[in-house]
């Protein structure tokens, strides 16, 4: 893991299996190999190929980022670049995304990168986004700058969150899923901005999802000044990312649950 990128492979790599919560047994059978060469990998008794840290990787589904951290950690390049989307040779995934969010059109779409920064949004979404405000006014007052960023936005008192009329109930799902992204990633960086949302979600404790009248998926409702708006959403990433950009790309993309949100996105100015 990033935060583990000063010490040598084996202990990354035995850090990124505890954290997979697999055992040497589990990974060498995921990885098609014995559990004495794990084993020995482990504690430096073997040096692993190139082609033998990415079948670890693989197996212990570690992100592009932080498979480059391995490879030079045993002593190889960095295998997978990373690329700002406006470089030629991103043209056909940022055509993939202008697409994606276009056809989504009239409903909010948005593309996100790691730390949940906002990238791309089409129409439907800067409307979503501006219900409270302008957003980076809004992000302005919480005391951040830069990029909009989505979490934040959300989770604060002076972002959305005193719109989300059912807070209490898509809380910890919100930390459930901060949690796991950040943990995911492996970054230390991540992890330490994550917890500051969370605590700026729920500080000091956590709240547990209501049991009764499960729905097929949790909305997200929201009320401002007599609008009230039921949406859920479908996350999206590339299916073969070779590029780290890619690698870490989320688009989100929204739906209504009732007629009255659909009616409101489809004719905002009725």
């Amino acid at each position: 893991m990033t935060s583990a990128s000063a010490h040598n492979f084996q202990h990354i790599c035995r850090q990124w299996r505890k954290f997979r919560k697999l055992s040497q047994l589990d990974l060498a059978l995921a990885a098609n190999v014995s559990q004495r060469h794990v084993s020995w990998l482990e504690t430096g008794r073997s040096h692993p190929s190139r082609d033998m840290v990415e079948r670890l990787s693989d197996a212990m589904d570690i992100p592009l980022r932080e498979r480059n951290v391995l490879l030079q950690a045993a002593g190889y390049a960095a295998a997978y670049s990373e690329t700002e989307l406006d470089e030629p040779i991103m043209a056909p995934v940022l055509d993939a995304l202008n697409r994606v969010l276009q056809h989504h059109d009239p409903l909010p779409a948005i593309v996100i990168d790691r730390y949940w920064n906002v990238k791309k949004t089409n129409q439907a979404a800067d409307l979503l986004l501006s219900i409270g405000g302008d957003p980076q006014v809004l992000q302005g007052k919480m005391g951040a700058a830069g990029e909009l960023n989505l979490a934040l936005l959300t989770v604060h008192p002076q972002g959305l969150r005193p719109y989300i009329a059912n807070w209490d109930q898509v809380l910890p799902s919100i930390i459930r899923r901060l949690r796991s992204e950040s943990l995911a990633f492996g970054d230390l960086g991540i992890q330490e901005q994550f917890a500051q949302y969370i605590e700026l979600a729920a500080p000091g404790e956590e709240s547990e999802p209501s049991s009764s009248n499960l729905l097929p998926v949790l909305p997200l409702e929201l009320s401002i000044n007599g609008l009230e708006l039921s949406l859920f959403s479908i996350i999206s990433t590339f299916g073969t990312p070779q590029d780290i950009t890619t690698d870490e790309l989320r688009v989100e993309t929204f739906y209504p649950t009732d007629a009255k949100t659909e009616q409101f996105f489809r004719n905002p100015g009725v």
